[in-house]
């Protein structure tokens, strides 16, 4: 582990070795300077400071032997055997990188029943399918996935992991990479292999204000979480190819302490992430009564309203409503925004969108960089007259 060590005696002007820290880690106390939590290891004071004032060290770290891990592996996420769409973009990315390092794509698939639907894996260029098929795992029991998904690394040792980020996914895959303590990036909307076997895997952090590439380069297997719809879906192959493996377990790693009673559907809602049109509301709407012109726009396409998080946190719409990282992801083919200014968070969460109309009064706003059709203006002057044009095309009384 890196740590930050120092030398008092070296330091002949406390204030202004206090002073290099952009984060107020170094603090004075007694005649004493002493590095508190904020520290974000950026070794300014080591760099700009005394000479010798303050030292970096690091511990010096074992070196993994990477050929002993091969093979991308892409977590198959399902409800009662129904693979999640997320499942084949990650499959797709799987290939696509694999290709980088030679080396084969597997399939972690854990459920009950589910043999006969793992043949469909076959048509989106799994190399291997390796299935757990028993009644202990009817139901989704966070113990009992974590030991089936741990001896499947145990005895396939995949240089990464890929895992939808779902509710199941959001819960396994912490859970896995503590048991083989390494490393996990959550939410990843880039990934790339390096002929190495390193994983990059890119995301946006700081609130959105830079895109961070993150390494494991020292730790096996690496594990990525990813949205649906960040990636894209391969084609589907007619004819299957590759194999299926049964895999094995002692039913007595698959105790658990939780036991299902009972399993009861849930009303299925209208998600955005499944919507063909949105219409996004943005900073640029004033109140929320403003949001039924919204509406009335998204009926007339056939859509659904969604929001950015500032009309989210002021409470005009759910949370399910919203687009980007820390709401949805979503691909519809027609989105049109709002008054959205596009802050990095937002445009990672639906710039794969098939055609981006954006409308907004600053042109110089973030969010004409990704839109294919930009309107510099008011939207209270521009929606109504676009909601006049639609009924008259489309033969609707005003």
């Amino acid at each position: 582990m890196a740590k930050l060590i120092v030398h008092q005696e070296k330091i002949d002007n406390i204030k202004e070795l206090l002073a290099l820290c952009p984060f107020g880690a170094l603090e004075e106390q007694n005649g004493q300077v002493n590095i508190n939590a904020a520290c974000k290891m950026c070794q300014i004071c080591v760099k700009k400071g005394p000479s010798g004032a303050i030292e970096y060290t690091a511990d010096t770290l074992q070196k993994i032997d990477k050929t002993q891990w091969q093979g991308i592996a892409v977590y198959v996420d399902h409800v009662d055997g129904v693979i999640h769409p997320v499942t084949y973009e990650l499959l797709g990315k799987a290939r696509e990188l694999s290709k980088k390092i030679n080396q084969p794509v597997y399939a972690l698939f854990i459920g009950s029943n589910i043999t006969t639907k793992s043949h469909e894996l076959l048509h989106y260029g799994v190399d291997k399918a390796y299935i757990y098929d028993t009644p202990s795992l009817e139901h989704f029991k966070i113990e009992a996935y974590t030991a089936a998904f741990e001896d499947f690394i145990h005895h396939i040792k995949p240089t990464a992991i890929l895992v939808g980020a779902t509710t199941i996914g959001r819960q396994l895959a912490p859970r896995i990479a503590a048991r083989f303590g390494t490393g996990l990036t959550a939410d990843c909307t880039i990934l790339e292999m390096r002929e190495n076997t390193d994983l990059v895997q890119i995301r946006p952090a700081f609130g959105g204000n830079i895109m961070a590439q993150i390494l494991t380069p020292n730790h096996r297997p690496q594990i990525a979480t990813v949205r649906y719809k960040v990636m894209n879906i391969p084609k589907r192959q007619p004819d299957e190819h590759g194999e299926i493996i049964t895999c094995f377990i002692n039913e007595e790693k698959l105790h658990c302490n939780v036991q299902v009673l009972n399993v009861v559907p849930k009303e299925k809602e209208k998600f955005i992430d499944s919507a063909e049109v949105l219409i996004v509301a943005g900073r640029g709407v004033k109140k929320q009564a403003d949001l039924e012109m919204l509406q009335e726009l998204a009926d007339l396409l056939g859509g659904q309203v969604a929001s950015t998080r500032p009309i989210t946190e002021a409470g005009w719409l759910d949370a399910k409503h919203q687009v980007g990282l820390s709401g949805r992801t979503v691909r519809p083919k027609l989105i049109i925004t709002c008054g959205v200014s596009g802050s990095v968070q937002f445009v990672a969460g639906m710039n794969h969108s098939d055609v981006i109309m954006s409308i907004n009064k600053d042109p110089k706003a973030n969010i004409f960089q990704v839109a294919n059709y930009g309107l510099v203006g008011d939207i209270y002057e521009i929606i109504p007259k676009l909601i006049e044009k639609i009924k008259i095309a489309k033969g609707v009384s005003a």
